[in-house]
């Protein structure tokens, strides 16, 4: 499996009445150069103020971004080029950001090659020191920004700390 680590960035709670604004992925290997930053124009007219604050971005800004169809299509073609074998979705809340990735691809794409499947960092981390209590957050060098290219590649970090120095049995192949 090829472990995508994404975050995305919207402008409510839920997808389909809220709208997914960015996203950003890398591929955990050892180089961390293969990058995507999607930014999607809004598919609803409601949206939380509080909650776009968060993506830096006015709705005027938003409004401009590309069609999601579009985005979703090329990030699609993106894992294809980039992912040696099956894509796994990884994230630090992947029961956000996985619900507007699935949801995404399904309703644009009618597909989504992540499948139904998702890994949580933060839950994986609690399991290796056996703590409910502790955090991954320290073991990041890219500092978390909100954008989500910025705090995908942090999580990657995160990640391959915990292989190389908690002895984590993972695959980056």
């Amino acid at each position: 499996m090829t472990i995508v680590m994404v975050d995305i960035e919207s402008d409510g709670p839920i997808p389909g009445d809220y709208s997914m604004i960015s996203f950003g992925s890398v591929i955990v290997d050892e180089k961390l150069d293969k990058t995507f930053y999607g930014k999607l124009k809004p598919i609803s007219d409601k949206w939380e103020p509080e909650a776009l604050k968060v993506s830096g971005f006015s709705r005027e800004e938003v409004l401009k971004f590309a069609e999601p169809r579009k985005v979703m299509a090329a990030f699609q073609n993106w894992l294809n080029d980039n992912c040696k074998s099956r894509p796994m979705f990884f994230s630090d809340n992947n029961g956000f950001d996985w619900q507007f990735i699935n949801w995404y691809f399904i309703h644009f794409l009618d597909k989504n090659p992540f499948g139904f499947s998702s890994t949580n960092l933060g839950s994986l981390y609690k399991g290796m020191v056996k703590d409910m209590f502790q955090n991954f957050k320290h073991l990041r060098k890219t500092t978390h920004t909100h954008n989500p290219v910025d705090d995908a590649m942090g999580n990657a970090e995160a990640l391959i700390h915990m292989k190389k120095e908690m002895g984590l049995k993972i695959s980056f192949k």
